[in-house]
């Protein structure tokens, strides 16, 4: 599976691991994410691709412009 924008993805390393964060930039080797809540929209966190594992869940783009839609979506995963 190929990552994306709007791609939810697993950490699988640093302080993060085990969190659940939304892809919104992809660049080299390197993918943005967010989650809403510690990484909101202003503030990106920069993850190696090879530090993640996509899920097979992918937002549409209206969840992906406010903090709260993100967060929402993200966590509903999370209980799941």
């Amino acid at each position: 599976m190929e990552l994306q924008v709007g791609s939810i993805v697993l950490s699988t390393a640093g302080k993060d691991k085990g969190s659940y964060f939304c892809v919104v930039e992809l660049t080299g080797n390197y993918c943005f994410v967010r989650d809403g809540k510690i990484h909101p929209l202003e503030k990106p966190k920069r993850k190696n691709i090879k530090h993640v594992i996509k899920t097979p869940k992918v937002l549409q783009s209206e969840a992906l412009q406010v903090n709260k839609h993100l967060k929402k979506a993200i966590d509903s995963l999370s209980d799941n």
